[in-house]
């Protein structure tokens, strides 16, 4: 997934992150049209928080999406158009990729790019 170069803006925990952990092919192949496809979709799906996504030069890149509930993870991995993006992420755009799911339970950070207190840590 392409999303804009910034942080996601997600509520007050607990939700849920979904980390795709990739390493893609050479060559675009129709993956960035893609791509750009299923963060349009994503955005239009019931639960959905936001994205942060990064891709370096060598092709390893982790997106992570956020989600309200498990529930909104399930329905968006059978989404039919998303399930045929997975198709051709295996068989044309990743060497090899991992998905996991994580609970939310504490986030904090700096929105004024001073260092963070986190008062729970």
């Amino acid at each position: 997934m392409n999303s804009p170069a910034r942080f996601a803006t997600t509520p007050a925990p607990p939700y849920y992150a979904v980390i795709f952990s990739s390493q893609r092919t050479e060559g675009d192949a129709g993956y960035g049209k893609m791509a750009d496809r299923m963060v349009e979709l994503a955005s239009a799906q019931a639960g959905f928080l936001g994205a942060e996504s990064a891709r370096g030069a060598d092709g390893f890149g982790i997106t992570v999406s956020y989600w309200s509930s498990e529930e909104a993870i399930s329905a968006w991995k059978a989404n039919i158009e998303h399930l045929a993006a997975q198709a051709l992420g295996k068989r044309d755009w990743y060497q090899h990729f991992e998905v996991r799911v994580a609970k939310v339970e504490r986030a904090y950070g700096s929105p004024d790019g001073k260092p963070a207190e986190n008062p729970t840590d």
